[in-house]
């Protein structure tokens, strides 16, 4: 059975990851970007595989760092995020610096191997109050950029649901929207729904105290749930310890399918499915 991946960090070897991935049934992937360096690699290796597509965005907390500046990580600047991105110290750049940023994701989000626009959304547990502002401003920007392009939204969702949420109905979400990592519970997946987004669960639906993660998956409906890697990170038990990778996907949907008590094959199809749907993508291809 083919199935579809999707990651949002960069992999340490396209081809390599690929052919890993692929030899357990992993044949589609969506590489997703989190700043301009990683949105810009996305694209250029979209293009260049076949197999791969990407999306393109300002991580929520990559906003306020490139508004407020950071220090690299060795205190927690105001609202920054204490050097999450891990790429070093910048100087602050106010509101035309984030203006440029995404003047740069929408002009990615216009190329045809471009499926989304993503990760974007909130992120109250790293950003601090000062940084709000720039994470709403940035969120409100992508909505608009992937209603513009006719590309999926990604959503990065953390601590910061009601939020997210309002500013989605605010704004209206885009016909395809796709909550990444889906951190909520099961009040929250019926809310999903409601509304047609899609639920992406990654390996952290195995950890023993994740029950309000497979809560969530067990009334999500079928037709809108999505597996994903969120590499290298949230690898699925019981191999947490290791970088996380396209090849574990299996392990993660065979939880899945215990959590839905259906079979693998069948979750697997439905997933597949439900990428194409997601991502606007050739079924025939896939």
């Amino acid at each position: 059975m083919r199935r579809s991946w999707w990651s949002s960090t960069r992999p340490p070897g396209a081809a390599a990851a690929a052919a890993r991935a692929s030899s357990v049934g992993v044949t589609t992937v969506i590489q997703v970007g989190c700043d301009l360096k990683g949105s810009r690699w996305a694209a250029d290796t979209a293009a260049a595989y076949e197999n791969v597509h990407a999306a393109v965005a300002l991580h929520p907390n990559e906003a306020p760092r490139i508004v407020l500046g950071d220090d690299g990580g060795t205190s927690q600047p105001p609202g920054a995020g204490g050097g999450w991105s891990r790429q070093g110290a910048r100087a602050a750049g106010g509101d035309s610096a984030l203006d440029e940023a995404l003047g740069e994701i929408d002009r990615l989000a216009g190329l045809p191997q471009v499926r989304a626009v993503g990760e974007t959304g909130l992120d109250h547990f790293r950003t601090g109050p000062e940084g709000v502002a720039a994470q709403e401003r940035s969120f409100r920007a992508h909505i608009e950029m992937a209603k513009r392009h006719g590309k999926a939204l990604v959503i990065h969702d953390r601590e910061a649901h009601a939020d997210v949420l309002r500013i989605l109905d605010e704004e209206g979400a885009p016909d395809r929207t796709v909550f990444h990592c889906y951190s909520g519970d099961a009040e929250m997946a019926e809310l999903c729904a409601a509304r047609g987004y899609f639920m992406s669960f990654a390996g952290n639906m195995t950890f023993k105290n994740a029950q309000p993660l497979r809560d969530a998956l067990a009334v999500a409906p079928l037709e809108l749930v999505l597996v994903e890697t969120d590499a290298p990170f949230l690898t699925p038990a019981p191999y947490r310890g290791r970088p996380n990778a396209p090849y574990l996907i299996p392990v993660t949907v065979r939880a899945m399918a215990a959590v839905r008590d259906i079979g693998e094959d069948e979750l697997a199809a439905a997933l597949m499915a439900n990428t194409v749907r997601a991502f606007g993508l050739d079924g025939d291809t896939v």
